[in-house]
């Protein structure tokens, strides 16, 4: 074993069960709070407790860290000590229709209020039609008609007087009215008229002219009188209906007067019940010992009516206590700020107040609001709508129809109802710097952001927590309890899930879910609680269940489908080390690395790149590599090379820096012409002084190597190369650990490309000496003395060349 050889214990920090000072979960205090998250909590009650409207919050960090069910938690902590929220009515602006009216009442009165309004036009319904019929009524009516029937009489005898005076005679035809001249008393024919004196004559044709005027004065006033005579009636009808009104309106009214809100409401109310009594003539009453008439329901759904109902759009039960949290789960338009539906109506779209819809902000309204940050900003109008009723603190009704200027018709404008609500967006981090980067309100509405980390610190104490926050977990499921092994397995696990050490991973989701599968198997073998094997065998089936893809491709490996070798020493080949996402898995597997050189200009050929292949990370380990080459060798001459790097059997893209280690190993071997042991497989990231940096899924890059050693066979010469800053985010799997124990598999950690080129060659790399040049017989000096004869070999090319090109000048 050399210095960089890792031993077992290094490879797992495994927690000990003994360390537990409990036998099971059950004699553990439940822990309400959420552990290593206390920066985020801190930011969520400042949030909760601020009362300044621009103190909204934006939550975000890793899916799985109990993100939402802490905001929840909090939020109703808060919430349980705050004021029931007031109801919310719209009701009839008489005085302007399409501006409905918004009234705040005391908690539980809007739906009483709306009772009280529907019994009140039901009372009406059946009152005014009964007074109208009523004896009272009649004989006023018929005093009335008499009177101006008298009236008419009157008139028409003082004209038939005056006519008679003047041997006129008016006649009452079918056809209407009509003259006559008399003489003696009685009725002259044209023929008896005719034989009269022309004087005679004369003076009766201007009596009848006369009384024809008369008569023509007497027809003109009788509309006039008709009028004078309905303008009673109505007046009578409106003295009746006030009656009824005032009485059903004082009944209606009842427990309502010390609510100085509904004072104007009443008074305008009363005013149009009166002018529009008719409308309660419309319908025929059923009979009255029918507990349930038909023309109730139909006066309930007639537009007509809807005037005089009561549109609550939030009240609260008798049973809730404290302000509301309500959360949105699809925050559109209209379940954000609430709509106004249409009714068809004669080929048309109507509406009217009754038909506004309450949104998510109305019920918040006086509590919280949580929304996904995501959602709110991928639906259309959403995030205007929700930034304006933030900044005008108020909601406003706006369809997205009217936004669009689709809706044809009659709209509405209903009165914005205040608002006061403490909006809580939960979303990614990402999307947290772009709204704070290109959306200037953003800062404005949103001033705190509570981030939740995926880690805390593992000692002693956060593993107490941990053990108390399995309890709480334990009781709140109804799981059996969990042995003290058992969390020493769940500890190992969150460990594994943080790829490091001294770390626990606080994405407690994925925990969780092998707690209840590790639950379920306990329950199936019959055990009183779950124990390390349920662990261990729940963690088993799920990698079992997600690993078909990783199977097939170890299996096409060990086929020799995809050509990776672990005996032997190739020149310029090497095995690195990757890991592949697909969905939920992820695994490691290796991937052959080749070199190939050659005299050039001093270009080394990402091939992955020039496919369009690699990503721009990959693509930047590349340059270094040639700055390093072209830095540490022969560094007062010009790298002459050309060379090349491709991943072998590749077909996707290409990504990161981790590969950068084994390629440079590659290449050093192609230069040296040394060749690297098939045995091992690399991983790292190297920087321009050779210096080897630590990388990503280590652990899955080394068992994914493992994996495919076992299924070809263990010689006890195979194993990893790794950088040695990772070494503390070692947390592999027994087996692995099992077989670094008994030798038949190794891990080198090294700290630069020396390590691993002597680790991969077996020959010393060479420091540079005094006289400036590497140990003779070393990786460092073959490759100097290639690279230098690549460099004498240019030159003396160029030196050739220049002769002929001169020659041709002058020949020119």
């Amino acid at each position: 074993m050399t210095a960089t050889t890792l031993a077992a214990d290094q490879l797992r920090a495994a927690c000990d069960p003994a360390s537990l000072p409990f036998e099971t979960t059950a004699t553990l205090e439940p822990l309400d709070a959420l552990i290593g998250q206390d920066r985020a909590v801190e930011a969520i009650r400042l949030a909760a407790q601020m009362e300044h409207h621009r103190f909204n919050l934006y939550v975000h960090g890793p899916e799985g860290s109990g993100r939402h069910s802490t905001v929840l938690k909090i939020l109703a902590e808060e919430a349980a000590g705050r004021p029931v929220p007031s109801d919310w009515v719209y009701v009839q602006n008489f005085s302007d229709p399409d501006r409905p009216l918004a009234i705040e009442l005391p908690r539980g009165e809007g739906p009483r209020l709306r009772a009280a309004m529907t019994a009140l036009v039901e009372d009406l319904a059946t009152q005014i039609p009964s007074l109208l019929v009523s004896e009272e009524y009649q004989n006023r009516r018929m005093g009335l008609e008499q009177e101006f029937g008298a009236r008419h009489e009157t008139a028409f005898e003082v004209l038939r007087k005056a006519a008679e005076s003047r041997n006129v005679a008016i006649l009452r035809t079918p056809m209407g009215f009509s003259l006559a001249a008399m003489h003696g008393g009685e009725i002259q024919k044209a023929e008896a008229l005719a034989r009269l004196p022309e004087e005679e004559r004369k003076k009766l044709q201007e009596d009848v002219t006369a009384t024809e005027q008369e008569l023509e004065d007497f027809l003109m006033s009788l509309p006039e009188l008709e009028r004078e005579q309905r303008s009673a009636i109505s007046r009578l009808n409106e003295d009746m209906a006030k009656v009824a009104v005032d009485a059903a309106l004082a009944l209606a009214m009842r427990g309502f007067e010390t609510i100085p809100a509904l004072a104007a409401h009443f008074e305008a109310l009363r005013a149009d019940l009166i002018a529009h009594a008719d409308l309660f003539l419309s319908l025929e009453r059923g009979k009255a010992n029918d507990p349930f008439p038909a023309e109730l329901a139909a006066l309930r759904e007639d537009p007509r009516f809807h005037r005089y109902a009561v549109n609550v759009m939030v009240t609260q039960a008798e049973n809730v206590t404290g302000a509301p949290v309500v959360v949105e789960t699809l925050p559109t338009l209209a379940n954000l700020t609430g709509q106004i539906d249409y009714i068809p109506m004669q080929g048309a779209l109507v509406t009217d107040f009754t038909q506004i819809k309450p949104g998510a902000l109305h019920r918040a309204n006086g509590g919280f609001l949580i929304l996904d940050a995501r959602r709110v900003l991928t639906e259309p109008f959403a995030w205007d709508a929700l930034k304006r009723c933030l900044e005008t603190k108020a909601v406003h009704v706006i369809t997205a129809a009217e936004r669009l200027g689709l809706i044809a018709t009659t709209t509405l404008e209903p009165e914005p109802i205040p608002l006061k609500v403490r909006v809580v967006l939960v979303g990614d981090r990402l999307l947290h710097l772009i709204l704070s980067e290109f959306d200037p309100d953003f800062g404005q509405y949103f001033r705190v952001a509570a981030e939740f980390g995926d880690d805390m610190n593992r000692s002693a104490d956060s593993v107490g927590l941990f053990a108390r926050l399995v309890a709480t977990v334990v009781t709140r499921e109804r799981l059996r309890p969990v042995s003290r092994d058992g969390v020493a397995s769940l500890v190992d696990a969150a460990t594994r899930a943080a790829q490091d050490q001294q770390k626990l991973s606080l994405r407690m989701s994925e925990i969780w879910d092998i707690l209840l599968e590790a639950d379920h198997r306990a329950g199936k073998a019959g055990s009183a609680a779950v124990t390390a094997e349920h662990v261990r065998a729940a963690i088993e089936a799920a990698e079992r269940r997600r690993s078909l893809t990783r199977d097939r491709l170890r299996e096409a490996t060990v086929r020799g489908i995809v050509q990776i070798s672990t005996q032997g020493s190739v020149i310029g080949q090497v095995n690195g080390l990757t890991v592949s996402e697909l969905g939920e898995e992820r695994f490691g597997a290796p991937v052959r690395i080749t070199a190939r050189v050659r005299m050039g200009t001093g270009r080394v050929v990402d091939i992955e790149r020039e496919a369009r292949l690699g990503g721009p990370i990959h693509s930047k380990a590349v340059l270094i590599l040639s700055s390093f080459l072209a830095t540490r060798y022969v560094p007062e001459t010009p790298l002459s090379l050309w060379a090349s790097l491709v991943f072998e059997q590749s077909y996707g893209g290409v990504e990161g820096d981790s590969a950068s280690l084994a390629e440079l190993c590659a290449l050093l071997s192609a230069l040296a012409d040394v060749p690297i042991s098939q045995s091992f497989a690399v991983t790292g990231s190297v920087n321009q002084m050779g210096e080897v940096q630590a990388i990503g899924g280590i652990n899955e890059k080394i068992e994914g190597f493992f994996d495919l050693c076992r299924e070809i066979g263990l010689t006890g010469r195979q194993g990893v190369i790794i950088p040695q800053s990772n070494v503390t985010h070692l947390m592999l799997r027994t087996d692995v650990v099992e077989a670094v124990a008994a030798g038949r598999f190794h891990v080198h950690a090294v700290a630069n490309v020396d390590d691993a080129i002597e680790h991969l060659t077996g020959l010393t790399a060479g420091k540079r000496m005094l006289n400036g040049e590497f140990e003779d017989g070393s990786v460092n000096a073959n490759v100097e003395v290639r690279l230098l004869d690549f460099a004498e070999a240019r030159s003396s090319m160029l030196q050739l060349r220049l002769p002929e090109q001169t020659e041709d000048q002058d020949e020119g």
